[in-house]
């Protein structure tokens, strides 16, 4: 049956649409009002139940990360399967600008001064994804996996997939095949912190293939530092946005050594 027109997203393309958004929005403001718009809107219709069930999940993910990451940790091993499904659906929704809509929106500028906006933005977005996490109460998540970690796992990936996909873009270098094809490969270059040309292996998510093995511990990891934002009264939330700052901006210098070597040579 299809869905109503008024539907709440599904998580996916909640997660798509905010990390899209939030990364192109020009002033810092803008981009926290819509972080926090975000989540409302995934949280927007979903029975009372379901938001019980969820408050609760959120609440022991509290006490989880009071007690410490390697708690938090094994709480968010046990929904990357989800999440690394959710990863492969919001990937192929991101809007990803090619190199002429780079070139129009920063007219005059070299492919290394467009790179350095680009990751300057991403890394402010996922500062202000990261400090709007409490208001996502009621996204659909597995009873393991706290709404609140679940949401901003999936905006802080696809503000960092978006970030690597527009950087080939910037650099002439875009990954080859069809969009599917493309998005899958920068799923591959998020997992490895690499450029796709630089990623050993190929870039097949196969069920049990060691990249999705691989996808899975990075998406274990992330939600332990979202997690890390749920302390009590979101005490965590302001350490846990230069966090995600930091750790942004760090891929994205990453991946652009990567572009930089593929076009110069070793």
């Amino acid at each position: 049956m299809a869905e109503p027109d008024d539907a709440p997203p599904r998580p996916a393309q909640a997660a798509a649409e905010a990390a899209s958004d939030v990364t192109e929005a020009e002033r810092p403001g803008r981009r926290r009002a819509q972080a926090v718009a975000a989540g409302r809107a995934a949280a927007a219709g979903r029975a009372a139940a379901a938001r019980a069930a969820l408050a609760a999940a959120a609440a022991a993910a509290a006490r989880a990360a009071g007690r410490g990451t390697r708690v938090a940790r094994r709480r968010a091993i046990a929904g990357t399967a989800w999440l690394a499904e959710q990863v492969q659906a919001m990937a192929v929704q991101l809007r990803v600008r090619d190199q002429a809509a780079l070139r129009a929106r920063f007219p005059g500028r070299t492919p290394e001064e467009i790179a350095d906006a680009l990751i300057d933005a991403a890394a402010r977005a996922a500062a202000a994804a990261g400090g709007a996490a409490g208001v996502w109460a009621a996204l659909p998540a597995p009873p393991a996996f706290p709404a609140e970690v679940a949401a901003e796992t999936l905006v802080l990936v696809g503000i960092e997939i978006k970030l690597i996909a527009e950087l080939h873009e910037a650099y002439g270098l875009p990954a080859s095949g069809s969009a599917t094809a493309r998005m899958t490969a920068y799923v591959a270059a998020w997992a490895h912190r690499r450029g796709v040309s630089a990623i050993p292996g190929g870039v097949a998510l196969a069920a049990g293939s060691p990249l999705a093995r691989l996808l899975r511990r990075r998406l274990a990891a992330r939600a332990a530092r979202s997690a890390f934002s749920l302390g009590p009264l979101l005490s965590g939330a302001a350490a846990g946005a230069l966090i995600n700052g930091r750790e942004t901006r760090r891929l994205g210098e990453a991946v652009r050594r990567d572009l930089r070597r593929a076009l110069t040579g070793p």
